[in-house]
């Protein structure tokens, strides 16, 4: 027991010194959901840090190949208290570990440069990275019916990486990863290619990405349909991650250009401002 109890305060170190936005909603858990999914969040980042880190392509396919193996041999006689964590918790939850699988699959598209031709080829992408977490969190937090659940936790994913792609759209370009759909780079008449700085008319830009924003839109409109399928601190956890990344998209939005100048993002106090609505039941 003290060896599970130590790798879940490992798993809520990383989360508490790593996790920007979602810190503030896994506060708001009880104590064995906390640490059930700190737990997760410490595994994704994991993948996410690799994919997104300084080493060659090759080496980076190999060590996200290590994760899917070390993810489906997890077990708490592991040496490595993440992985002791992530077993722990799914003994005890309904937590589909088998979802690492597709986050790892759109870490791997990431090495390899994918770009994305239309929105349903992104739409794919999104899912795997994102759609992916929200399902492993529903595992956490639980509800009556998983099926409906499942699908409206995959779309709240779905907006929430479609706002980071438009939060990191400059530093993206600068490490050679467009993500924005080519048909809509097209009808917007926006050229925007790896590594080139340059966008050639501001306007333009302007209605390419306020398009983007609507979309999101429709898909938050769906994934909040899961917030009254949650009991009330799950609830409460996710309309604080989702509020923080709702507002972001709304200053987006406001101010397209922004994000040509500087990763756009909340202060501390708004962000904890959005958990403590949410912990009250006035979020969203």
């Amino acid at each position: 027991m003290a060896r599970i109890r130590a790798a879940y305060l490992e798993c809520e170190r990383i989360t508490r010194e790593q996790a920007r936005n979602f810190s503030y909603g896994i506060r708001l858990l009880p104590g064995p959901k906390r640490r059930a999914l700190s737990a997760v969040y410490s595994f994704a980042r994991r993948c996410d840090d690799i994919g997104d880190g300084p080493l060659p392509g090759e080496e980076k396919l190999r060590r996200l190949k290590q994760a899917r193996e070390a993810i489906h041999a997890a077990s708490t006689d592991s040496a490595d208290p993440v992985l002791v964590a992530l077993a722990d918790a799914a003994e005890r939850l309904p937590i589909p570990l088998a979802a690492f699988d597709e986050l790892i699959d759109g870490c791997e598209a990431d090495v390899r440069g994918a770009r994305y031709r239309t929105f349903d080829e992104l739409l794919h992408y999104c899912r795997c990275v994102a759609g992916s977490i929200g399902r492993l969190s529903l595992g956490v937090f639980g509800t009556l019916d998983p099926d409906t659940a499942a699908r409206r936790a995959d779309a709240l994913g779905v907006a929430l990486q479609l706002t980071n792609i438009l939060r990191d759209v400059r530093e993206d370009q600068a490490h050679g990863r467009v993500y924005l759909p080519g048909e809509d780079l097209e009808r917007f008449e926006v050229r925007l290619e790896p590594g080139n700085g340059l966008v050639e008319d501001p306007d333009r830009w302007d209605r390419l990405i306020r398009f983007q924003a609507e979309r999101a839109e429709r898909w938050y409109a769906e994934g909040l349909r899961l917030l009254p399928m949650l009991d009330r601190r799950s609830r409460a956890c996710c309309a604080s991650m989702a509020g923080i990344y709702h507002q972001l998209l709304g200053r987006i939005a406001a101010d397209p250009r922004a994000a040509l100048r500087e990763r756009i993002s909340l202060s501390g106090w708004r962000k904890a401002g959005v958990a403590a609505r949410s912990l009250v039941g006035m979020a969203l």
